[in-house]
């Protein structure tokens, strides 16, 4: 039996329930997917980035409040849920521009490999989350 008789799988009528948990997404796919979750990101939270820029730009007194915001809270939300929220915006804002460029360098070289792919999605995600728990420690006053 040669490699090219070898029959795949076939994935006709796919069940969400016992299909999608045994198949395994490659790292662009995974980078792909992130990237498209976290411009929705982004873009649903747009409010909050635009209340905390106004905020934290308007006066000294505004800016007190701002940074209270991550210590007291914000109305009934406890600031550790404002913090998470932050982080959730550093890795969206980290991850949507490292795989923008990663793109961006793929179609301007026109380097569409598997291999470069693979490799690309890998740095792609390691750089995002690195990025994020480095920054998420400051955040979070662990230095």
């Amino acid at each position: 039996m040669t490699d090219l008789s070898k029959k795949r799988p076939e994935f006709r009528n796919i069940n969400a329930f016992k299909d999608l948990t045994t198949y395994r997404l490659p790292a662009a796919g995974w980078v792909s997917i992130l990237h498209r979750v976290s411009g929705a990101l982004m873009f649903l939270l747009m409010p909050f980035i635009i209340w905390m820029f106004d905020t934290s730009l308007s006066s000294e007194l505004s800016f007190e409040r701002f940074t209270s915001a991550f210590v007291a809270g914000i109305g009934f939300v406890p600031g550790w849920f404002v913090k998470l929220v932050v982080l959730g915006l550093i890795w969206a804002y980290l991850h949507h521009f490292i795989a923008g460029v990663r793109h961006l360098y793929m179609d301007a070289t026109h380097k569409v490999t598997k291999e470069f792919g693979k490799s690309s999605a890998v740095v792609t995600l390691v750089l995002s989350l690195g990025l994020t728990v480095i920054l998420g420690a400051k955040l979070f006053g662990l230095y």
